[in-house]
């Protein structure tokens, strides 16, 4: 199977802080068979890294902790990554938890005060809005490595 996963999971430094999140679980997908195809969202739709951490607003709006409004980059990364996974056919997606992008279920508040609320980051929504089963690193399926 083809996997959308998030590229922080591989190692690749690309977090809005300029590290990685490597995930040896994930990882293990491989071995287990699977191809895994990383995307980045917030990097295809142009930011940098690093770059200023940002939150979804309670009005769908992305803005950075300074104010910035995100909004587009985010959405074209969340289009690209679409994109990507029709492309590959992925009918599954792994993608960090709580992330603005990437998010599902759960997500900063806007606030910039580390308060949880329910919600989906912009690329996870559009993803699950298009078929793709969504899951985070922490709520991985089983059985995905059978």
């Amino acid at each position: 199977m083809n996997i959308l996963v998030s590229h922080c999971f591989l190692g690749e430094p690309c977090r809005y802080d300029g590290q990685s999140r490597l995930d040896r679980q994930i990882i293990e997908l491989h071995r287990a068979g699977h191809n895994l195809i990383p995307v980045c969202p917030e990097v295809l739709g142009g930011l940098d890294v690093p770059r200023p951490p940002a939150e979804i607003q309670p009005d769908g709006r992305v803005l950075t902790r300074d104010g910035q409004d995100v909004t587009a980059a985010y959405r074209a990364g969340a289009e690209r990554a679409l994109e990507i996974a029709r492309e590959n056919g992925c009918t599954v997606a792994i993608l960090k938890a709580r992330s603005p992008s990437c998010g599902n279920g759960e997500i900063y508040n806007g606030a910039f005060t580390h308060t949880l609320t329910p919600g989906w980051g912009i690329a996870a929504r559009l993803l699950a809005d298009a078929g793709i089963e969504v899951m985070d690193e922490e709520h991985l399926q089983a059985s995905l490595y059978l």
